[in-house]
């Protein structure tokens, strides 16, 4: 089966198993290595990609669910693929990342959240930003979306 999405801006046909999930698709078929596999039931967000604007798990989702769809990685999260996104880079000045793991999904949903409301409160993060840090930088994760927010 021939499955048609936009990814990262570029159209691609692929000739996959359409119970495929899109992380291994994103993963094994097109090299796209930043998303991430954590938990393998859509639990800790380390698989978070924006799909047709919005926030989504991948890891259980089949490929023929998202036929026709855009879909940005956190390899289309900046600009022109190059230079840090203003949200990256607010990451990189708070010090989010210790090991690292969780952050491309967890920047993926904060994404889409800012996209969504540019000034959240810190109860919107918190029922927003439901993605697994074990590190536990939350707060680091907070102080970087509220300095975005004031911005």
């Amino acid at each position: 089966m021939t499955i048609s999405v936009t990814i990262n801006g570029t159209r691609k046909e692929l000739d996959v198993e359409p119970d495929m999930p899109v992380l291994w698709v994103l993963r094994d078929e097109l090299g796209l290595t930043g998303t991430k596999f954590g938990c393998g039931v859509a639990a800790c967000g380390a698989c978070t990609v924006h799909v047709n604007g919005v926030a989504t798990r991948t890891c259980i989702l089949p490929i023929e669910a998202v036929d026709g769809a855009e879909i940005t990685t956190i390899e289309g999260l900046s600009p022109n693929g190059v230079d840090l996104s203003a949200l990256q880079q607010a990451w990189i000045e708070h010090q989010v990342p210790q090991c690292g793991y969780c952050q491309s999904g967890m920047l993926m949903a904060v994404s889409s959240l800012l996209a969504e409301n540019p000034n959240p409160s810190d109860a919107e993060i918190d029922a927003s930003i439901t993605n697994i840090c074990r590190c536990g930088t939350y707060p680091r994760i907070r102080a970087a979306i509220r300095s975005l927010a004031t911005a």
